[in-house]
């Protein structure tokens, strides 16, 4: 079989086709139909309890889908082998801990794993790679601190650390701000927009979600409506969803546009 990469007739880099998850008869997410495009940021939004979160759960292959599949470059997830998988597609979730008593370059040293086996250890090109991605997310100074030192800003930026070294060529990430203070997160937006690779980022604030080349709005598990930001971030849009209203600003200083919210007057 082919790498799933290796496909030339194949435009998405990642595709979801109707898919569906259910928990004990619940439905979660309810026939996404989704393409990705190569080299696109594309935005997950949507309130909590929108399905944000399981959608990239099943778009990494975390969690497999009842119904529908998932496509990497054209190949299905369930054919593709996790050492396949891993080398082109890291995911980084709301949270993620260990227990173990390691260090921070050693956490972040696990993003190498897809690229070795089991009787190399790491080189000296897989360390620079590391030490790289540390130094992308302003931890390098933590490198040999313990794991349990860290707050909880420091653990998200060593996970984003840590995909970062597994070097894919798309990264799925859930809601990687969280934690973070503002100048952590505008610093870390823009090390991502910056990524020359195809990334899937579900984002709590919609100011933020402005930067993506397009948006995708989650509601009640279902897939409501694709597309730029300006098109998507509409008032009708924003009350029907999140429940507020809208007034859009233009930011003197570079024109960019900027939402002010108000919650909905009350009956």
């Amino acid at each position: 079989m082919k790498e799933a990469f290796d496909d030339p007739q194949y435009t998405a880099a990642l595709e979801a086709r109707d898919i569906s998850w259910k928990i004990r008869g619940t439905p979660i997410v309810q026939q996404v139909c989704l393409q990705v495009h190569p080299g696109e940021m594309l935005g997950l939004i949507g309130p909590n309890g929108s399905g944000k979160s399981s959608l990239l759960r099943l778009l990494s292959g975390v969690i497999k889908p009842n119904s529908g599949e998932v496509l990497l470059g054209g190949h299905s997830l369930r054919q593709l082998s996790r050492r396949t998988v891993a080398r082109q597609l890291a995911f980084v979730a709301q949270t993620a801990d260990t227990a173990d008593a390691i260090s921070v370059i050693e956490a972040v040293e696990l993003g190498r794993t897809p690229w070795l086996s089991a009787l190399d250890p790491l080189s000296t090109v897989d360390r620079s790679i590391v030490r790289d991605a540390l130094s992308d997310v302003g931890l390098l100074s933590k490198a040999d601190s313990n794991w349990s030192t860290l707050s909880g800003g420091e653990r998200q930026r060593a996970h984003i650390a840590r995909a970062l070294a597994q070097q894919p060529h798309l990264l799925l990430l859930d809601e990687p701000c969280n934690h973070l203070d503002i100048h952590q997160q505008l610093s870390l937006l823009q090390l991502i927009q910056r990524l020359p690779i195809t990334k899937v980022i579900a984002l709590h604030d919609l100011n933020q979600a402005m930067i993506c080349d397009r948006l995708a709005v989650m509601h009640q598990g279902q897939l409501i409506r694709l597309g730029k930001p300006h098109e998507v971030l509409s008032p009708d849009l924003l009350e029907q969803v999140f429940q507020v209203q809208v007034r859009t600003l233009i930011d003197p200083q570079d024109g960019c546009r900027v939402l002010r919210f108000q919650p909905m007057p009350s009956l």
